[in-house]
């Protein structure tokens, strides 16, 4: 099983960017996904998650309100639009396939991670 996101790069304060997660080797459609990021120096936070059917979204308070979690099942891939991006949410970006259908903020139930994908804010 391998989750690849993509997406990251350098942006200006403000700014907006799509992060994606495509999977292989496993039918995401019937997991949860969750994001992750970790910044340097700093432990691996929570972000955002969406259920199997993409009904059920859940996010950090960080970034509630400017991040939207979002997939497409025929496509085995799930999203992340971030929006009013701040220097704050530099950081590399993690997607992992949850062990259960309905999404959660704790990380030892995802079983799967992607590599990450780095996103640089500019004050």
């Amino acid at each position: 099983v391998q989750l690849q996101a993509s997406g990251g790069g350098l942006v200006q304060a403000g700014g907006s960017l799509r992060l994606s997660c495509a999977a292989s080797g496993r039918t995401i459609s019937s997991y949860a996904v969750g994001w992750f990021r970790q910044a340097p120096g700093k432990e691996r936070e929570f972000v955002a998650t969406i259920s199997r059917s993409g009904a059920i979204t859940s996010y950090a308070d960080s970034v509630k309100g400017r991040f939207t979690v979002s997939r497409d099942n025929a496509k085995n891939t799930v999203y992340l639009r971030m929006n009013s991006l701040k220097p704050e949410d530099t950081a590399v970006y993690y997607c992992a396939s949850a062990r259960t259908s309905w999404g959660t903020s704790v990380t030892r139930e995802y079983d799967y991670w992607g590599q990450g994908t780095l996103v640089t804010v500019s004050s």
